[in-house]
């Protein structure tokens, strides 16, 4: 995946996914926010929550520098301040706070407030366990922020038909795509929120420009991202989530049919010839 994002079509989709993420996480407050994997991508730099952390895979960038490592509480955690480590390759690899597997996070139930997980499903081994894990460290009203290649759009089926030449003994050829993980569709994604209690509060597609390995031929293609919304949406190279976590509060149904009795059962107020009010449970 990192040498991937290295090159034309990589750096194009980093730049939108930056863009959406930006917007999305600007306004989000907080306390605690964490940034799973990908550290191409400055996730929270938007974000104003006090406590914001970079979590790297280790099964992800073999890459990424791990000066002064000590294991604590299951997590690998870093002495050395964060920054921006130079990388030999085009991009640069911002370091992590903390190493951990994403299908055991180590933070406590209900903690964290905000998580970004920018093709972190695709890397995992066990996608929807890791889904589940960051369901269980978010708050109510907490907020996750995912995206994925979409299977379903041109550079999926270009990855598909490159496959399909390999399997059948073809010229050896570059795939299009990053070659490990597992691409999650769009819309499998949003049953797996649903099922989890999430709640879609933002789902768009972009990079609708041809699979193309050029810059320039990318470049002339731009006029595409602004029809492609309108004329083939599910097209996009990407998707981009936005969930909420719904905790649905109780309604204590005993109270209100008591309360409900004692209203029936209070006596009316009857007028007399008088026009006066009495009781009517004493004689006139």
């Amino acid at each position: 995946m990192t040498h991937w994002l290295e090159t034309p079509p990589g750096r194009y989709l980093l730049d939108w996914e930056q863009a959406r993420v930006d917007e999305a996480v600007a306004d989000l407050f907080g306390f605690h926010a964490l940034q799973l994997g990908l550290p191409q991508i400055d996730a929270l730099r938007c974000n104003r929550m006090p406590q914001r952390w970079l979590a790297g895979l280790p099964s992800g960038d073999p890459a990424l520098p791990r000066p002064g490592i000590e294991r604590q509480s299951g997590a690998i955690m870093l002495d050395t301040p964060d920054g921006t480590v130079a990388n030999p390759g085009l991009l640069s690899l911002r370091q992590p706070s903390l190493f951990c597997e994403p299908e055991a996070l180590p933070f406590e139930d209900r903690s964290l407030d905000l998580v970004v997980m920018p093709h972190t499903l695709e890397m995992a081994a066990d996608a929807h366990r890791t889904l589940a894990e960051v369901a269980r460290v978010l708050r109510p009203e907490g907020r996750v922020v995912i995206s994925g290649l979409n299977p379903v759009s041109l550079w999926g089926l270009r990855q598909r038909g490159g496959r399909v030449r390999h399997w059948l003994g073809a010229r050896e050829r570059p795939l299009f795509l990053p070659s490990e993980g597992e691409f999650i569709g769009y819309w499998r994604l949003r049953d797996w929120l649903r099922l989890l209690g999430m709640e879609l509060e933002i789902g768009r597609l972009g990079c609708y420009r041809p699979p193309l390995l050029s810059p320039r031929w990318l470049a002339r293609f731009g006029w595409m991202e602004s029809v492609g919304g309108r004329w083939w949406p599910v097209l996009g190279a990407v998707y981009f989530v936005v969930a909420v976590k719904r905790v649905r509060g109780m309604r204590l149904i005993g109270l209100a049919r008591n309360e409900r009795k004692a209203k029936q059962a209070a006596p009316a107020a009857v007028a007399n010839r008088q026009g006066r009010a009495s009781d009517p449970r004493r004689p006139s």
